[in-house]
């Protein structure tokens, strides 16, 4: 028998963290789950397996590249790649018990087969929000879902971020003004990934596809158009030509330019930018990105937008919807390399209580007290020196020790030592109680990213 160990280790693109890195993590999730909740959306869980023909009615090109996909006996299975097309199939399937406008949330792992690359994962967290009507939906909707995302960043502490607004339907016009719509899905593409790439690329591509070199720099020079919310709609109303669905494009943003800032989105937390456009095909109006300011180099680190039918490979119902997709392993991947975040929140006991004699029973009651008034509870039930514990206590990030000696035990008193302070207190254990929450109240208000 071979006794060999095999080495631990871990697949490339697949992230695991120290619990310490969980627990921020984790808060990050659950703090976008409740700003979610809180505008109204509903949670959803889809399965990570599907039947390869529903999962896959649309795929072609680089996402059937991507795939995890495998047979089971008879079946042909692939693992999720995103959560929108799950969401359409979910939608299909239970239209008749849905209510719409259908708000829903869904925070999941999805799965890439691409190539690895620092900050770019096969398995990764994705929270997105949807909003889907039947047969239409409000356009004050697509306003709605920047507000959404500004709460969000917010409410984590970021600062440094702007959600960049655009529409399709301007861009698609545009092509039709200058004769190119034959080329507008791959044009879209290129003009999609002009900051990556640069101008000069971009032309030399969007030329090899056989659009001409004068065309090309007015669609280069069209999206390179800036200014305030107000001026930027002024000049492409004065760029309209008559063309309709260029025109209805500047009236959807407008709407929901105006309608963003009703939602209480400070102005200089959105822009109108002509050059977003997102590559994928089925977005059919507005559409967003969201960006750091300071590093833009980083790309998106929230996005999404308007699709006309989100089921339409599944139903003959028209399923207009809206919505945005936080890549949140990314994310969390960026924000720790940049130092964002704020380590003092990450606290996974509240308290560790030391017993400080043979017998552990007033200790265990202790522990039990403060379970039972929902403060996080750890025994220490070692038996190590005493510069050991602290030591301990040190390294998990506990707020509070909790020592219960002799003299305590006699004098039903606690001795809480606040390892943020410094300060320690003897007090009865009902006292004990105040002065922990009290403390935590103070770490609660702190936000999870520093970004200042």
């Amino acid at each position: 028998m071979d006794n060999a160990r095999v080495k631990a280790r871990t697949l490339s693109g697949f992230m695991e963290l120290m619990p310490q890195d969980q627990l921020l993590f984790n808060k990050i999730a659950s703090t976008l789950e409740e700003h979610y909740r809180l505008c109204g959306f509903l949670p959803l869980d889809t399965p990570i397996l599907e039947n390869s023909d529903v999962l896959l009615a649309k795929a072609g090109g680089e996402t059937e590249k991507q795939i995890y996909r495998f047979t089971k006996g008879d079946s042909d299975l692939t693992m999720r790649f995103d959560l929108t097309v799950p969401l359409a199939k979910y939608v299909a399937l239970h239209y008749n018990d849905l209510v719409f406008p259908f708000k829903r949330y869904q925070i999941g792992k999805v799965y890439r087969g691409e190539r690895s690359q620092r900050g770019r994962f096969r398995e990764f967290y994705q929270a997105d929000i949807d909003i889907i009507g039947d047969g239409e939906l409000a356009i004050t909707n697509d306003a709605e879902i920047p507000s959404i995302i500004y709460g969000v960043f917010s409410a984590l502490g970021l600062t440094d971020f702007t959600i960049r607004i655009n529409n399709r339907k301007i861009l698609f016009g545009l092509f039709l003004m200058l004769s190119i719509e034959e080329y507008a899905e791959e044009a879209m593409r290129i003009v999609d990934k002009i900051e990556k790439i640069g101008r000069d690329k971009a032309a030399g591509e969007l030329r090899d596809m056989g659009i001409a070199a004068e065309k090309v720099e007015l669609l280069l020079q069209f999206i390179a158009i800036s200014g305030s919310s107000e001026e930027m709609l002024s000049q492409l109303r004065a760029f309209s030509r008559g063309e309709e669905l260029f025109e209805r494009g500047i009236h959807e943003l407008e709407c929901v330019v105006k309608a963003v800032s009703m939602f209480g989105v400070p102005e200089e937390s959105y822009k109108i930018d002509l050059s977003i456009a997102r590559g994928l095909d089925y977005y059919t109006g507005t559409v967003y990105e969201t960006s750091f300011d300071k590093h833009p180099e980083i790309g998106s680190i929230c996005s999404g937008g308007r699709y006309d039918n989100l089921a339409g490979h599944y139903t003959d119902k028209k399923l207009p919807g809206v919505g945005v997709s936080i890549g949140l392993t990314r994310l969390f991947f960026i924000l720790n390399e940049m130092n964002y975040l704020n380590r003092q929140v990450s606290t996974p006991v509240d308290v560790l209580v030391l017993p400080m004699t043979e017998s552990y029973e007033e200790a265990i009651a202790f522990a039990s007290l403060l379970r039972t008034n929902h403060l996080n509870a750890q025994i220490y039930f070692e038996d190590k020196k005493f510069k050991n514990k602290m030591s301990y206590a040190n390294r998990i990030n506990v707020p509070f020790v909790a020592f219960i000696g002799e003299d305590e035990i006699k004098q039903r008193t606690v001795s809480l030592k606040n390892f943020i302070s410094g300060v320690q207190v003897t007090v009865s254990r009902e006292e004990a109680l105040s002065v922990i929450r009290g403390s935590l109240e103070e770490i609660g208000d702190t936000k999870i990213i520093n970004c200042t």
